[in-house]
């Protein structure tokens, strides 16, 4: 197979492609995500409020409500949003250019038909715009094709992240996607304490913060650009370990961010290797090690062969 062949699995989505549909998606992500932070019991480091990649978009997951059982699903091939209840019934939503006040209060309208009773804190959060969901007319596109497209890079970096997840046998997190910070993320532990994280991210409770870092950790995911930056893979420990920044990596193309204090693989340098599937692993891989090694993590102990 060729170099473009391979390139082609793997779909371009420059930042600036879809600017205005990421702003907007990023914002409906946050509304349902916040119905699964208000239905689902509290689990350490916040587990129970990501989303999850499946066949067809991001879905909750089952989530409890009064009748039985919900979830809710962004169907990215046909382009609906989809509420199902355990009773057999199902309520949809077209995913179309419509402001964020529209879709939220037409969501909250497919709650209430669908039964499901839910008090949700209409603001988003880890963004600098706070304006309310209620109020946000200004973000109110939909391209579908972009939100095609990411939710394919998506699913091939799920991928790639659960065969990096099953080579740890330690305490690590499902393979799942954060709607505040809008990524797609895995997090092995080392079974340690970490010193208390000191917060500082915007419209984020510091003692939000430090539940999510009360251990020592390597994470490790895919992050789809926006404020002038690119859709990159990143790597990062919790503690940060300041020699890190002088530790060999691969691929060529993978570098440490100073100012952000992490790993990073521009997306464009992983779609485009030989093989883009082997590019992102040997990045995760070795990133994975260095911050290990350097942290004393009990290895032998905490990898599979």
């Amino acid at each position: 197979m060729t170099d473009n062949a391979l390139a082609s699995q793997w779909p371009a989505l420059p930042a600036d492609s879809w600017t205005d549909t990421r702003e907007t998606l990023h914002r409906w992500t946050q509304i349902v995500g916040k119905t699964r932070l208000a239905l689902s019991p509290m689990l350490n480091h916040w587990w129970q409020v990501p989303l999850y990649v499946t066949p067809r978009g991001l879905s909750t997951g089952p989530m409890p409500y009064a009748a039985g059982s919900c979830e809710v699903v962004f169907d990215f091939r046909a382009h609906q949003l989809r509420v199902h209840t355990s009773d057999g019934r199902t309520h949809e939503l077209a995913l179309e250019p419509r402001s964020v006040a529209d879709f939220y209060q037409a969501y909250r309208g497919l709650l209430r038909e669908a039964g499901i009773a839910v008090k949700l804190w209409p603001v988003p959060v880890e963004i600098e715009d706070t304006t309310p969901f209620t109020q946000d007319q200004i973000h109110r596109a939909y391209d579908a094709r972009a939100a095609e497209t990411f939710w394919e890079v998506l699913l091939r970096a799920d991928q790639v992240l659960q065969e990096f997840r099953s080579r740890f046998r330690g305490k690590c997190s499902s393979v799942h996607f954060f709607w505040g910070s809008f990524d797609l993320a895995v997090t092995r532990f080392s079974g340690r304490p970490a010193p208390p994280h000191p917060g500082g991210i915007p419209h984020l409770a510091d003692w939000v913060t430090r539940e999510s870092y009360s251990e020592e950790q390597i994470a490790a995911g895919w992050w789809p650009g926006g404020n002038g930056q690119e859709a990159a893979f990143y790597s990062y420990a919790y503690p940060g370990l300041p020699e890190l920044a002088n530790a060999p990596i691969e691929p060529v193309g993978g570098f440490f961010n100073q100012d952000m204090g992490e790993f990073l693989l521009p997306y464009e340098a992983a779609r485009t290797a030989p093989d883009p599937r082997q590019a992102v692993l040997h990045f995760l891989q070795s990133t994975y090690e260095a911050a290990a090694t350097l942290a004393h993590w009990d290895r032998a102990a905490l990898e599979r062969a």
